[in-house]
């Protein structure tokens, strides 16, 4: 694979995972979401554990105005989904590349709870690398100390 996402044979791919440099598809999905009269989206981040407090989060954003995006699947619950021990690592996967493409669709993160385990301290860098706004339910939990500042 090319370093612009070109497979061998030509076909033309978007880059994956998205890249900061390419600022272009970001500006056009901004535009789209402004001409469709979109409303805020925001993301909602944080450990599984806290899945309580990411549906109360949903539920004051929403009533706020906002379009909430969050994750789906709490995989520490059991669930035969996810019994399988190497097709829970498959879905892991998936469910990480999901929750990156949520946060590349939404305007602002808010990260709920008050712990930041490896997988968020992950999408907090990448949502920051992006230039997402970062809000926290809890800021002293910031591994940056910027809550707030979109870095």
């Amino acid at each position: 694979m090319s370093p612009k996402g070109t497979p061998p044979g030509g076909a033309s791919v978007i880059p994956h995972p998205f890249t900061p440099e390419d600022k272009l598809p970001d500006a056009k999905l901004a535009e789209a979401k402004k001409l469709l009269g979109l409303p805020r989206i925001v993301v909602i981040c944080g450990s599984t554990r806290f899945m309580a407090e990411m549906a109360e989060a949903d539920l004051r954003e929403t009533a706020a105005g906002r379009i909430v995006v969050k994750p789906g699947c709490d995989m520490k619950s059991p669930h035969e989904l996810w019994a399988d021990p190497a097709g829970a690592e498959a879905l892991k996967a998936r469910l990480d590349a999901l929750h990156r493409a949520k946060i590349r669709l939404a305007d602002e993160v808010l990260v709920v709870g008050d712990y930041i385990g490896e997988s968020t301290r992950a999408e907090l860098a990448y949502a920051r690398s992006l230039g997402r706004p970062v809000r926290f339910t809890h800021p002293d939990v910031d591994p940056g100390g910027e809550a707030g500042d979109g870095r």
